[in-house]
């Protein structure tokens, strides 16, 4: 007998009987379904819970200042610092040489004096003051998914734009803006120089027109103001064009103000940490708090697991209760098979093809079903996040090898279960089948 013999009538024994082929299906099913449905929403709300513990950048990532670290920076999460170290690109070249990080992203501010709009000498009152000073924090933001920033609204500047600007909420606060109407409108910074003049020490600026582009939520440096690393580093030589500005405009006393450090997994976050805090830099992550939350999240998708286990093991016995009455009925059709030379293992291997069968087209529709019922979780809570004037948060996500592992363990857990149903059909003997029968 060959595989398609085999396969031809495990077919056939499930058309013979719809109902209880239908109903074992079903419960394989239902089985998949809601083993699928919660670890698809256990792993985006762990993923969610993680990246708020780290402002929306990567769980990985170690924030480093200019500064010193004083003895007991490595035994905690918060920063520090101890008197002010400079970073240079030496530092920096040090650091991306760790066979422990992923990436570097150095960090640069600078002082700037904000203008918020109206502009010119008709402009009219605003809640907010004319100007302001303020920092201005520039970035790498082709490599924003690494950095701790969560767009609030609209979206990020381009990398390289020195015409774009993301703002936090504390420029609304001075220009007495919403977050509705800050999007697309325009800035004037001012980006001081400190001169010696006839009468002493005088200031004077280079002024740059730039849009906002977005709002954000950023923990890579205190400013305001977001933009690339293109225009902080412009503002930056301009600054050092001139003489120290004193307690007002003081010169940098550090090329960079800090970097963001990408561990390459969280196993290695203590790793680069203890590194960096070696080369003398005050540091900060959510090592240990995020190492908490892990644990706790591990529990509940343990917790989960098992829920969906129970679910799989009812169906398992579905499949195996479905195979013992199908060897029940089937005794005569055994015995005539073997009488015409049907080995053991050609009868084993038909049972285990109807199990597999049954467990390939439940664990595909159970797959489906799941994914569709994340995403309608996912639904009903931005609806009701959207409601309460909160973020949202993305379900529904696919993963194939979540997709892969529930289709290709249903279907392994049905052929188990259908082991010793097929083993007792295949130890008949033809005169017991066809007497029994």
């Amino acid at each position: 007998m060959t595989w398609l013999d085999s396969l031809t009538l495990a077919s056939r024994s499930l058309r013979r009987r719809p109902g209880r082929a239908l109903l074992t299906i079903l419960a394989v099913t239902l089985g998949a379904t809601l083993l699928v449905a919660l670890a698809s929403v256990a792993a985006s709300a762990g993923s969610r819970i993680v990246s708020k513990l780290t402002n929306g950048g990567p769980a990985t990532a170690v924030k480093v200042t200019a500064s010193k670290a004083d003895a007991d920076q490595l035994y905690t999460d918060d920063l520090r610092a101890a008197g002010p170290k400079a970073i240079s690109d030496a530092t920096i070249k040090s650091v991306r040489q760790s066979s422990h990080v992923a990436s570097v992203i150095p960090v640069i501010a600078s002082r700037i004096l904000a203008v918020p709009p109206p502009f010119g000498s008709s402009a009219t009152a605003t809640a907010g003051p004319a100007a302001y000073g303020d920092t201005m924090v520039g970035v790498d933001l082709s490599q924003a998914r690494n950095l701790p920033v969560t767009v609030l609204s609209g979206r990020l500047p381009h990398p390289g734009s020195l015409t774009e600007v993301a703002v936090t909420e504390s420029y609304l606060d001075h220009s007495g803006m919403s977050v509705a109407t800050a999007p697309g409108t325009q800035v004037e910074i001012a980006e001081p120089q400190a001169f010696q003049g006839p009468s002493g020490l005088q200031y004077r600026a280079r002024w740059v027109r730039v849009e906002i582009v977005g709002l954000v939520s950023q923990q890579v440096s205190s400013g305001a103001f977001l933009v690339s690393i293109e225009q902080a580093q412009l503002a930056q030589r301009w600054a050092l064009a001139g003489v120290d500005g004193g307690d007002v405009f003081p010169l940098p006393d550090s090329p960079y103000a800090g970097m963001i450090v990408v561990a390459s997994s969280l196993d290695d976050v203590h790793a680069v940490r203890q590194m960096i805090t070696g080369l003398g830099y005050a540091n900060t992550a959510p090592e240990h708090l995020v190492a908490s939350v892990l644990r706790y999240l591990r529990v509940v998708d343990i917790v989960l697991a098992g829920i969906g286990a129970i679910a799989l093991g009812i169906a398992a016995l579905r499949v195996a209760n479905a195979l013992v009455a199908a060897v029940r009925e089937r005794r005569r059709e055994i015995g005539v098979l073997k009488a015409i030379g049907a080995r053991d293992r050609d009868i084993l291997r038909w049972f285990l093809l109807e199990a597999f069968t049954v467990g390939l087209v439940g664990g595909l529709l159970g797959t489906l079903a799941g994914l569709l019922i994340a995403l309608w979780v996912g639904v009903s809570v931005n609806t009701y996040l959207t409601e309460q004037g909160l973020q949202s948060i993305q379900f529904g996500d696919v993963s194939w090898p979540l997709i892969g592992a529930a289709i290709l363990g249903t279907s392994l857990l049905a052929i188990a279960a259908g082991v010793v149903p097929a083993l007792q059909a295949a130890r008949l003997s033809p005169r017991e089948a066809v007497a029994a029968a």
